[in-house]
């Protein structure tokens, strides 16, 4: 049997959490002997970060828009190499691939509710999906999806057995442990960052809810007294950040954050070593990876009561509501109390 895995993005430089995840499962893949000949397709760019070996055959594609690429391109090579099960793994496949296949849906948010309020090319993807999923949900043979609350919403909503959707959670990679005092001095004066902080990875996707984080750290600094807190944000320009607190009436705290470009994912846990607390006030996810990074790294993590969060984070993070940014700030008094105890 000829088994193809498309991961379309994976060799992008800038990888997010569906890459990661196809990464992690195509190295431990890697490692497997087994009876069948496994292809990994992919789209050329310039970061190669896994190769072929007797497991695993990489077959490079060219560029293309996503569309053409997975419906034209990926499609012509799959019956090329005679692909006899194909796996998807990022919430799309081609419409017309004859043979069986298994996708990742790793959320349906496209499917809930329909938003313009994201970049060009979030909101184009979402439409996509919205299109693809309910066809390729119903001719697949299995969909895989990463936590038990987003089984629930793919059943519902795509009105499926359930024993069609099977559930496997997102594993941590090894590196995000804690770091030794001199190897995070090292990164401490890369990024230039101050001995207390916030961290949360910011996004202009509104579910991330960066205006959430924005408002609750605004409440923190105007009733905790902690003048040498702060608040580092990644993946988010100056502008954008500064609209948001002059919407909020306090630009002043401008100050008091430090927005970091993209940070290497082999750069990220020695982020969350140096964090006090790290902030993931998230409207809807269905796993969220970076609440066990954290975790595993001995940061204290305040995340969302919504959605899959409890579930994934269990009784190990403190949990509040994501549209109140008072909660947010004092529920339990969880970042103020937090903060305290880090410094003991």
């Amino acid at each position: 049997m000829k088994i193809g895995i498309e991961a379309q993005r994976l060799f992008r430089p800038n990888k997010h959490g569906m890459e990661v995840v196809a990464l992690e499962m195509l190295r431990e893949i890697k490692q497997l002997n087994n009876k069948y000949e496994i292809f990994l397709f992919v789209k050329k760019d310039e970061d190669n970060c896994i190769t072929s070996n007797k497991n695993l055959k990489v077959v490079e594609l060219p560029a293309s828009p996503y569309p053409v690429w997975e419906q034209l391109t990926l499609r012509k090579e799959l019956k090329k190499y005679g692909i006899d099960l194909l796996h998807c793994t990022a919430n799309t496949a081609p419409l017309n691939f004859k043979n069986d296949y298994v996708v990742t849906l790793h959320d349906i948010i496209y499917l809930e509710n329909i938003s313009f309020r994201g970049s060009s090319y979030q909101n184009f993807g979402n439409l996509y999906r919205r299109f693809v999923v309910p066809k390729i949900a119903e001719k697949s043979k299995y969909i895989v999806t990463v936590s038990n609350y987003e089984k629930e919403r793919i059943t519902n909503r795509l009105k499926l057995d359930k024993n069609k959707v099977k559930v496997v959670y997102n594993a941590v990679n090894p590196s995000f442990k804690p770091i030794n005092k001199q190897d995070l001095a090292l990164a401490k004066s890369k990024y230039g960052l101050p001995n207390n902080f916030i961290l949360h990875f910011g996004n202009t996707a509104p579910k991330k809810n960066t205006f959430g984080a924005l408002k609750a750290f605004s409440e923190i600094k105007s009733n905790s007294g902690y003048e040498d807190l702060y608040l580092v944000i990644t993946d988010v320009n100056k502008e954008f950040i500064r609209k948001m607190l002059k919407s909020i009436k306090s630009e002043k705290l401008i100050s008091d954050i430090i927005l970091l470009d993209y940070v290497p994912f082999d750069e990220v846990p020695y982020l969350y070593n140096l964090a006090n607390i790290f902030l993931y006030p998230s409207f809807r996810e269905s796993f969220g990876m970076p609440i066990l990074e954290a975790m595993s790294c001995g940061v204290p993590v305040v995340t969302s009561n919504t959605s899959s969060m409890p579930e994934i984070s269990g009784n190990a993070a403190e949990l509040a509501a994501p549209y109140d940014f008072e909660d947010i700030a004092t529920s339990k008094e969880s970042l103020i109390s937090i903060y305290e105890e880090a410094l003991m």
